[in-house]
C-alpha cells in the first residue's frame, strides 16, 4: 500500500516530504565520509538538495555557496542548519578560498538566456567546471548535467543510455554542457578525482517542470505544442537523493548515470490527463516528432533502485496544486525546444 501523500497543503509541506531522508540514503552517506560543500546551490534544486543532506547526516557541515542574488534563499539555508558562502564562481581566486570538503556537489550552470550572451554560457558551462575540477581535485565530486548531451533518438527505443555517444543536436547549450562533462572527465582521469556525471532529464516539483508546464497550459487554455512529443521526468525529491548517494557510488576515472524517471509519456496523454483531473479540453498543434531527449534510466534503476514517486502520482500532485493555484517558480522548462535556441 502507497504511503505517499494524495496532496501537499503548503509549500512547506511539500518541501518537508522531499528533504526526509531515506534509510538508503543515510547509509550510502555514512559511506562517504566528510562534510558536504553544494556549487551553486540557489537554483530550483540547489536549497532542497542542500536541506535533504543536513538532514541525512546533521553532525556534518553541509555548505551552499551561490551568489545569493534571490532574497531570503540564503536565510532559509542557514535556518535549516545550511552553512552559506556568497561567491561568484567565475572569479578563481573566489572559488580558492572556498573550504577544501571532502564531498562536493556541482550544480552551477547556464541553461535559458544561453543563446542571448554566448560567451557567458561556455564560460559558466565549461570555463568554471575546468577550474572547480583543478580546485577541487582530492574531493569525491557529483557533477549536475543533463540529458541535452545525447543526440534526439527513436521515442521507442528506450531513450539513450550511458553508451551512447555525446554528439548533442546543434546548438551553444547543448554543446556547452557536453563541454562541462568533457572538463570533469580530462580532470578526474588527471588527477585522480572520483565522481560521477548526473545527466538529469527533467526533475519536477509542483512549482515548476514538464508537468508543471503541461498542466498550466490545459488549466489556461493555451495550445501545447506536441513538436517534442514524449519526454520523461523524475520527482525532485528522488533525484536530489540520487545525487547525494553518488557520492558513494563515484567511480574514478569519473562516469555518467542517467538520472530520470523510468516511464516515456507522450505529451498529449499527459495532457489528456490533465484535462480529465481539470474539467478542461487540451489545445494541440503540431505533429509528434519521432524522436526526442528520452534518457533510459536502467543503470539508476539497478544501482539505487526505482524513483519513489511513479508518474501517476506526480501528475496528480500537479493538477491538484494548480487547480488551487499555488506558488509558481514561473519558470518555464522549454522543453518543446527543438532548435537548441534557450
Amino acid at each position: 500500500m502507497s504511503t505517499l501523500p494524495k496532496r501537499f497543503e503548503t509549500v512547506e509541506a511539500m518541501e518537508d516530504f522531499m528533504t526526509t531522508p531515506s534509510p538508503r540514503l543515510i547509509a550510502d552517506l555514512a559511506k562517504a565520509s566528510g562534510d558536504i560543500l553544494v556549487l551553486g546551490v540557489a537554483g530550483k534544486m540547489g536549497p532542497t538538495l542542500a536541506r535533504l543532506a543536513k538532514r541525512a547526516a546533521p553532525d556534518r557541515r553541509v555548505v551552499g555557496v551561490a551568489r545569493f542574488s534571490e532574497r531570503g534563499v540564503r536565510e532559509s539555508l542557514e535556518k535549516a542548519g545550511v552553512e552559506a558562502i556568497a561567491a561568484d564562481l567565475l572569479d578563481r581566486a573566489a572559488l580558492e578560498t572556498l573550504p577544501r570538503l571532502p564531498n562536493v556537489v556541482f550544480m552551477a550552470g547556464r541553461k535559458f538566456g544561453a543563446t542571448g550572451d554566448v560567451p557567458l554560457t561556455w564560460a559558466m558551462n565549461v570555463q568554471v567546471p575546468a577550474m572547480v575540477a583543478e580546485v577541487f581535485k582530492d574531493s569525491r565530486i557529483t557533477v549536475f548535467s543533463t540529458g541535452c548531451v545525447y543526440p534526439f533518438v527513436p521515442v521507442e527505443s528506450g531513450g539513450a543510455t550511458e553508451d551512447t555517444p555525446a554528439v548533442p543536436p546543434p546548438g551553444d547549450y547543448a554543446y556547452s554542457c557536453a563541454g562541462r562533462e568533457h572538463m570533469f572527465a580530462y580532470f578526474s582521469a588527471r588527477h585522480g578525482t572520483p565522481g560521477r556525471l548526473f545527466r538529469l532529464n527533467y526533475a519536477i516539483d509542483m512549482r515548476y517542470g514538464v508537468l508543471h508546464d503541461i498542466g498550466r497550459k490545459v488549466r489556461d487554455g493555451e495550445i501545447i505544442d506536441l513538436s517534442m512529443g514524449h519526454a520523461n521526468v523524475i520527482w525532485q525529491g528522488d533525484a536530489n537523493e540520487v545525487a547525494l548517494r553518488c557520492l558513494a557510488h563515484a567511480t574514478t576515472p569519473t562516469s555518467p548515470i542517467n538520472v530520470t524517471g523510468p516511464e516515456t509519456f507522450a505529451v498529449a496523454e499527459v495532457a489528456a490527463e490533465f484535462g480529465k483531473l481539470l474539467g478542461k479540453a487540451p489545445l494541440f498543434t503540431g505533429k509528434p516528432a519521432a524522436t526526442g531527449w528520452i534518457n533510459n534510466a536502467a543503470r539508476m534503476v539497478e544501482e539505487f533502485g526505482p524513483p519513489s514517486v511513479p508518474l501517476r502520482t506526480m501528475i496528480e500532485w500537479n493538477a491538484d496544486w494548480l487547480s488551487r493555484d499555488m506558488v509558481t517558480h514561473n519558470k518555464p522548462t522549454h522543453y518543446e525546444v527543438r532548435d537548441g535556441k534557450y
